[in-house]
């Protein structure tokens, strides 16, 4: 991609974007206009006189209605767009896309569990029933220091996993349903040999039910303490460090094995976008996506409140119109969400996303989904709902990072994609997380945080050779390699269910 200073998305657009400062007077090659204005690095240019009322595109798509006459050559942002109501076409089934499968899938390096599932990393979790759990929970996880696992070289680590949650809210309500798949999911998420679960006795989400639910277990490896019938917190601390300490053997007797990535589930998020994110690491991402898809994988979209005006860019890919109307089902149900919550859906983009050039949420939604790629929409999950389809999916989540995150894993991902404008300091409990930046800029600055730079597009590298970077680095880091966050120590905070409703 020649970036000149400003790019060009699609011949049908009303703006092109800075790829530097642009000051009055720059002329930009291969337009008619002259800058107006002071333009930020990803920020737009009117390529042409807007009138006031008139749509405005980007990616050849509405992404809001100019507030103002807007002259050619003049920066636009909050202060001339704004989003307004458009007739959306879903036209389902119309863009499906199937790719040629490979015929000898990439291999990893995984855990294989006696499930049939493979695990990118190999770990004990230690989880909390409800919030009053949550120190007793640290306190055992905190035993287990790098000196003390020191002796069995297979296992990542003891991972803690408090949460806000788990009572003061309705016993079969949204957001306890919500709770119960989010902490099934991760008992039976590959990712970990063994579940320790820790309950206070009285709270709401009661441990018990939880672990009959799971059913079949490897013997030793799911194991629950009660803090009120251990007769307190030292005694359920000192219990649960005997079971775990029971677990590590058996945990360490797994060792990495040659698996084909179609045993993947990736996850793909995007915090601290920037007006480079739909143009960088986001579409790289989607390339990425593609060929894991071709290979047989599984990626999970997500963030449903950053699709929000986008949704009819995946309605027309829906395998089937079911799978379309349930992703529509989740719009609804979201603008009903945040009606009865005093909020509305374009509550977004925000302070860091418009300071990096993103002004309305349609731009930033059509953005975040390039992120999927281009096939087939094979199914739309709600949040921390088992995956059980192959290529790529949808998974109904918040668009706040850890919650969203929380909420793939608990689905079966065993690996995050992770792409940032801004520079996001991020990490998934128990899932290796690999940041994408999409700019140079930020991948000098903050590179202690970053795993895969994208901005070298705009230096005219190719972008299906950053999207094979991005697959490369995917099979490096399930193979074991440690993600920054994951040498930062981001994930020990940042388990965070979905808390829906009302507390109690």
């Amino acid at each position: 991609m020649d970036a000149s200073i400003a790019i060009r998305l699609h011949a049908n657009d009303d703006v092109v974007i800075a790829t530097r400062q642009l000051m009055p007077g720059n002329a930009i090659p291969g337009e008619t206009c002259t800058v107006r204005d002071l333009v930020p690095p990803g920020h737009k240019v009117a390529a042409h006189d807007i009138k006031q009322g008139a749509p405005v595109r980007r990616y050849n798509q509405i992404i809001g209605f100019a507030k103002t006459d807007i002259a050619a050559g003049q920066h636009v942002h909050v202060q001339n767009l704004a989003v307004g109501e458009f007739e959306r076409d879903y036209a389902v089934g119309t863009a499906r896309f199937d790719p040629p499968k490979v015929a000898q899938p990439a291999l990893f390096k995984g855990f294989k569990r006696p499930n049939g599932k493979v695990g990118t990393r190999n770990y004990i979790g230690v989880i909390a029933s409800v919030n009053c759990s949550a120190t007793v929970v640290r306190a055992i996880a905190n035993h287990f220091s790098r000196s003390v696992l020191a002796a069995y070289p297979n296992i990542d680590g003891v991972v803690p996993m408090p949460h806000p949650l788990g009572c003061g809210m309705n016993s079969s309500g949204e957001g306890m349903l919500a709770l119960k798949r989010t902490m099934l999911g991760y008992a039976q998420h590959p990712n970990f040999a063994g579940i320790l679960f820790v309950g206070l006795g009285c709270e709401m989400n009661q441990v018990q039910p939880l672990v009959e639910q799971i059913g079949a277990y490897e013997p030793g490896m799911l194991e629950s303490v009660n803090i009120q019938e251990l007769g307190g917190t030292s005694k359920a601390i000192a219990k649960g460090i005997e079971l775990v300490e029971a677990m590590l053997p058996k945990a360490n007797a797994f060792q990495r094995e040659d698996a084909p990535i179609s045993h993947l589930i990736v996850g793909l998020n995007c915090g601290g976008s920037d007006g480079y994110s739909g143009i960088t690491a986001n579409p790289a991402l989607g390339g990425a996506v593609d060929m894991l898809v071709a290979h047989g994988a599984t990626a999970i979209l997500s963030e449903t409140p950053e699709i929000y005006g986008a949704e009819h860019l995946l309605t027309c890919r829906a395998a089937t119109p079911a799978i379309a109307d349930k992703l529509i089902g989740r719009i609804a149900w979201w603008k009903d969400y945040t009606h009865r919550n005093g909020g509305e859906m374009d509550n977004n983009p925000s302070v860091g996303n418009k300071a990096g050039g993103l002004t309305t949420i349609l731009e930033k939604s059509l953005g975040a989904v390039a992120k999927g790629g281009t096939t087939t929409l094979q199914g739309v999950y709600e949040y921390a709902e088992q995956i059980d389809a192959k290529g790529f999916v949808y998974m109904d989540t918040p668009g706040y990072d850890p919650v969203s995150a929380t909420g793939q894993a608990a689905g079966g991902a065993q690996l995050i994609c992770f792409t940032t404008g801004r520079g996001s300091a991020f990490g998934c409990a128990g899932v290796p997380t690999i940041k994408l930046a999409t700019n140079n800029a930020l991948w000098n600055r903050q590179r202690e945080d970053m795993d895969v730079n994208c901005g070298d597009l705009l230096d005219g590298v190719p972008m299906q050779d950053i999207s094979q970077r991005i697959f490369d680095a995917i099979i490096a880091y399930a193979s074991g390699e440690k993600a920054q966050s994951e040498k930062l120590g981001y994930g020990n905070d940042e388990f965070l269910p979905w808390q829906i409703g009302a507390v109690m």
